[in-house]
């Protein structure tokens, strides 16, 4: 290791630069820059705590949130461009605005650890995709709703282990795949109530020692709740845990209703037809192959 100062923006008491090897392995930067508007939402949100606690002037507030709307229309542009020392979001993020503000920059961390900073973007991007699949979810759910209203009238054999057993309506099958949807939307809805609970202002372990204020972050990012407990806030993602198993559940019920699409539309049942829609790269694959991979 060399005795000259490092050149990472976590350094602090670090000397010298991290073996290349170790450069790759420890980079996050292909995986979670997905989450680059929480990011800069979280930072919007943490300089205007600064400047009211004043650790920053307001000049100097305006100054780090002009760069960090620029930032922003980067990515959203598309114009973003990655460098090989950005080993994550956050420290990419922070590269490009020290590049457009100059030192003022520096000042953005004071009080913040990566700690809080990463789990509030994780939560902050989970409770955007947790919105989105909701909105699919209760979507799909009304197509459903609508299709089996107008298709009441058709019978269809019920089946218990592959033999037929009572005759039910067509209309009973979507909504027997409605109902469960529905209990992913609820489930989703509960996840989301604890996923929105702001670390933010914990610091590594031990809270903020500059006196932030954290209800106004919480307002700033709208969560509902803050979190009560600093090493917990930062050292926990049960969150994640628990959004990966509703997934898991949620495509478990897809599937079911997936498979039995397929099956009802082979030619020894032959109940159901599938839209000839292609795959554009495969035209010769029509949507039961659509159903079986998706």
């Amino acid at each position: 290791m060399a005795g000259s100062e490092g050149n990472k923006l976590w350094g602090g008491r670090f000397v010298g630069n991290t073996d290349p090897i170790m450069e790759k392995f420890n980079a996050s930067i292909a995986y979670d820059q997905r989450m680059w508007d929480a990011d800069i939402r979280g930072s919007k949100a943490y300089v205007k705590a600064l400047q009211k606690a004043g650790l920053v002037t307001p000049e100097e507030m305006q100054q780090i949130l002009s760069g960090l709307d620029k930032v922003f229309g980067e990515w959203s542009n598309g114009e973003f461009q990655i460098k090989p020392g950005d080993e994550d979001i956050h420290t990419a993020n922070e590269r490009r605005l020290k590049e457009l503000i100059g030192e003022a920059a520096g000042k953005l961390h004071t009080g913040r650890s990566r700690n809080d900073q990463v789990v509030t973007d994780m939560r902050l991007w989970l409770r955007d995709a947790i919105a989105t699949l909701k909105g699919n979810a209760i979507e799909l759910i009304n197509t459903m709703v609508e299709r089996a209203a107008v298709e009441i009238d058709i019978l269809f054999p019920g089946y218990t282990h592959m033999q037929r057993a009572q005759p039910i309506r067509w209309s009973h099958w979507i909504l027997s795949h409605a109902v469960a949807l529905s209990r992913d939307v609820e489930q989703v809805e509960e996840i989301r109530r604890r996923v929105n609970v702001l670390p933010l202002g914990s610091g590594a372990i031990a809270g903020n020692p500059f006196n932030i204020d954290r209800e106004l972050l919480r307002k700033e990012l709208n969560f509902d709740d803050i979190s009560i407990n600093s090493m917990d806030a930062t050292g926990q993602r049960d969150f994640v845990a628990e959004f990966l198993f509703w997934g898991s559940m949620c495509l478990t019920h897809l599937s079911k209703m997936a498979e039995d699409l397929i099956l009802y539309s082979t030619k020894e049942f032959s109940f159901i037809s599938l839209s000839d829609l292609c795959d554009p790269f495969m035209p010769r694959q029509n949507a039961v192959f659509r159903l079986s991979r998706d």
